[in-house]
Formats: C-alpha cells, sequence, structure tokens
C-alpha cells in the first residue's frame, strides 16, 4: 500500500509528522512526498522538506493526505494542485486532510456533499471554500465514507490512528499509539476547541 503526501510551500510541520509517524509504523506501506516540483519544499516553521516526487508523474495512492498551514491559502488558486486532489482522491481508498488542508479538499471539489471538519481558529475561511462541505464545527475529526478530516494541527494525530483502526485495526492503532506513548483521544466528538473559537 502506499501513501501520498502532499507538500507546498508554507504547509504546517506536524500537520505531516505527527500523521507520518504513526503511519511510519505499517509494515508495507510506502510513504512518498509530493510537490509541484520535487525538491525541498519549505514548511510554515522554516525546515525544508524533500518531496521525492512532482505531481506530473501521476503516481496512483491507496490513501492520500493533505496537510494544512499558512500555504494553503495561495494554493486554494493553484489549478495544478486542485487537479491532482480531485484526480488522486477519484482514485485513492481512502483521503485524509489535517487542519486547513481540508480547504484544498474542498477547493477541489472533494467534500461536495459529504462531511468535514477543519482548524477551529480558521473555520470561517476554511468553510467559505467549500459552500457544499457539511462543515461541522465540534468535531477532532470527522469521519464520511472513505475521507477522514481532522481539526487542528495535533488532532491530525487522532485522526491518522482512526484511520489505521478503519484499515488495519483497532489493536493496531492502540499498540502505535502506546510504542508513541501517546494518549490517543479517540472520540472524534471529544473536542475540546470548538467552544473557545464559538463553533
Amino acid at each position: 500500500m502506499k501513501l501520498g503526501v502532499l507538500l507546498f510551500e508554507g504547509f504546517e510541520l506536524l500537520d505531516v509528522f505527527g500523521p507520518l509517524e504513526m503511519f511510519g509504523q505499517i509494515d508495507g506501506l510506502s510513504i512518498d512526498m509530493i510537490a509541484i516540483e520535487a525538491g525541498a519544499i519549505k514548511s510554515a516553521q522554516g525546515p525544508a522538506v524533500m518531496a521525492q516526487e512532482d505531481i506530473s508523474k501521476n503516481t496512483n495512492y491507496e490513501l492520500i493526505l493533505i496537510p494544512g498551514g499558512i500555504g494553503t491559502r495561495k494554493e486554494v488558486e493553484n489549478i495544478d494542485i486542485m487537479n491532482w486532489i480531485l484526480v488522486r482522491s477519484l482514485k485513492a481508498k481512502y483521503i485524509a486532510s489535517v487542519c486547513t488542508g481540508s480547504a484544498l479538499l474542498a477547493k477541489a471539489g472533494v467534500l461536495d456533499g459529504k462531511k468535514a471538519t477543519t482548524n477551529k481558529l480558521a473555520f470561517s475561511w476554511v468553510s467559505s471554500q467549500g459552500p457544499n462541505t457539511n462543515w461541522i464545527g465540534k468535531a477532532r475529526w470527522v469521519q464520511d465514507g472513505n475521507i477522514f478530516s481532522s481539526a487542528g494541527v495535533s488532532a491530525g494525530i487522532d485522526m491518522s490512528l482512526a484511520l489505521i483502526e478503519e484499515i488495519w485495526g483497532k489493536r493496531k492503532a492502540e499498540s502505535i499509539a502506546d510504542w508513541a506513548e501517546y494518549q490517543w483521544n479517540s472520540n472524534p466528538d471529544d473536542d475540546a476547541f470548538a467552544a473557545k473559537h464559538g463553533l
């Protein structure tokens, strides 16, 4: 099974590496970093990450992961990124977004008629990118069929474990959380941040 992670300038570090710490414990799962062009992609926090593939390769992935970050504000207008997300999503078995990554899924049309959530601080902007999406204000993450979306930043770890549970079973998800000494919030409705931001 292959997991493709989309990178763009200004992506959020934990949106990528929180989930990858969890997915990286799955035997037989290969992980590729993808961007408009292969090479070093600078994160919102400064450090750059190497993208091994460019989007022109059109590799099919069973799983795709779309992170958030300040760079999403620019990438929602990037036709090449939107096309890649839409085409890869149609071919993937599972689609996941972290934080404002759901804005990219929504703008690409992947979330039309679907339930989804996002970062609470950016909820208004993200939801404006998907007027045909059923945005859930109070949620740590949301699953709608094969699409998983999480709230802000660290919530992506909880969502990733939920996706691991969906594919490989609860015992595997729990064992990975224990290995990482991570206290998994396995209740998607347990959201302590919605009320703080009026949602």
